[in-house]
């Protein structure tokens, strides 16, 4: 059965037909709309543009068709009595028959002694009419005939080849024609847009409440409060689905506080045992022993406070706006402090909207990660419409490419790593990136143009 398949497979022209297919697809996916709305609107509309189009092209053939072969029987029945008169009657009724033709049959007639026929005019393209009179002249006068549909809008001329001479026979286009088929063509494309219009302000309806779903936790992921809450509207499936969000994001937020009250007990709890062995080290007196204790203390301050800082995530704090000078000023003066060097420069607006402790924990972070390994930074900080974008370019060691995700791991300690020193904790650069990923972005690690480590900062605003 393998065989097989392979052998279809390998057909020339499967091949050819799999290469069109997918030409097709990859045609249609670039240009097609990928909103919802604008789907479920073509999807609406197209059916119904497509059963239309079919019913009034069967519906107008066969009714054009069918009125145009009865009114030019009709016309063509009239021309043949005429000529039947003319005939039969002596020369001197002409002028006669010429007026009745006029005032009973409406056709205006003409007799040229001395004429002939013109050449045979082109055929027009839609020629239903220059086609069914041909046919039912050549049947029911069987005489040598020339027609014009296309010289007067308003008239069909028809000339004859009599003994008398030339019959021009001057009708109008409404009695051989089916002339008022428009009125159907209005009354179609009328309806449509009606109910394009319906179709659009009910599927306007259904998508503004997936919208409102999408920002709701949008602004959850990000950390941001909505000044307007956020209540399931539309059909029962959203509904469902809103609701399901609103029930996720009640337990999360009922998970982070019950964490957060968990850590502050602790940290009170440990912080008193803290400053209890403190007093108790204060009435011992100085010693190198005692001076050892109590740098051992302060060590255990500092993870402990680094711990918690971790778990708790600055989850809790609403977003406001944050100055970059300011923040980027403040690191400067640090590093002028440690006898090192800081250089920004920022391309857009100076202001953000973050969660400014949490963003400026996050800036902190990095910026003393690159103290710690580097002599000197740089920082370029780019504010787009849509993105905010921060790198830290130092001249450091560096980290190995295939480490670069490890240093992303809460209490990874690595001998040459550059996230930790002697007295670190191992989570810089995890509180880094989880702050980074509470705003709806990330930090990622790669090689600066100053040979060590550019870690980028990329924010949605």
């Amino acid at each position: 059965m393998r065989k097989v398949l392979r052998a279809i497979a390998g057909l020339p022209g499967l091949r050819q037909l799999c290469g069109a297919y997918n030409t097709v697809a990859r045609w249609t996916h670039h240009r097609l709309p990928r909103g919802f709305f604008a789907r479920s609107l073509l999807i609406s509309i197209i059916p119904m543009l497509l059963l239309q189009a079919v019913v009034a092209a069967v519906f107008m053939e066969r009714h054009w068709q069918m009125v145009t072969e009865r009114l030019s029987d009709a016309v063509t029945g009239d021309i043949a009595a005429i000529i039947d008169l003319i005939d039969t009657t002596d020369p001197d009724y002409e002028d006669e028959i010429i007026s009745i033709a006029a005032r009973d049959m409406g056709l205006r007639v003409a007799l040229e002694p001395d004429g002939k026929l013109p050449p045979p005019l082109p055929k027009p393209f839609f020629g239903l009419l220059d086609q069914v009179l041909a046919e039912l002249i050549s049947d029911k006068i069987g005489r040598p005939f020339w027609i014009d549909t296309l010289g007067n809008s308003r008239f069909v001329e028809i000339r004859i080849k009599l003994d008398e001479g030339i019959l021009r026979i001057f009708a109008r286009r409404s009695m051989t024609y089916a002339s008022n088929t428009h009125i159907f063509i209005l009354w179609m494309v009328g309806t449509s847009l009606v109910l394009i219009g319906i179709a659009t302000l009910f599927l306007r309806g259904q998508t503004r409440p997936i919208l409102s779903l999408a920002q709701a936790a949008e602004d959850f992921g990000k950390g941001h409060r909505s000044s307007m809450p956020f209540k399931p509207r539309g059909a029962i499936e959203i509904r469902r689905a809103g609701l399901a969000f609103i029930l996720m994001r009640e337990r999360i937020e009922r998970q982070i506080e019950q964490r957060t009250t968990m850590l502050n007990g602790v940290s009170h709890d440990l912080r008193t045992i803290l400053t209890r062995f403190k007093l108790q080290l204060a009435l011992i007196g100085d010693s190198a022993e005692v001076d050892a204790l109590n740098q051992d203390i302060e060590e255990m301050q500092k993870m402990l406070e680094g711990y918690i800082d971790f778990a708790r995530g600055d989850a809790e704090e609403t977003t406001g706006t944050a100055s970059l000078s300011a923040l980027f000023k403040r690191q400067q003066e640090d590093f002028e402090l440690s006898g090192k060097t800081l250089h920004y420069t920022i391309i857009g607006d100076d202001a953000v909207t973050v969660r400014p402790n949490a963003f400026a924990r996050l800036v902190a972070n990095l910026a003393s990660n690159a103290k710690r390994h580097a002599n000197r930074l740089e920082i370029t900080a780019e504010h787009g419409e849509k993105w905010l974008s921060v790198s830290f370019d130092d001249d450091g060691p560096g980290i190995a490419e295939d480490m670069r995700e490890d240093v992303f791991k809460p209490f990874l300690r690595l001998d040459n790593a550059r996230n930790l020193d002697s007295s670190g904790t191992g989570l810089g650069l995890a509180i880094a990136r989880d702050i980074a990923r509470s705003h709806g972005g990330n930090v990622v690690l790669s090689d600066s143009p100053l040979g060590g480590l550019r870690a980028t900062i990329h924010i949605p605003c």
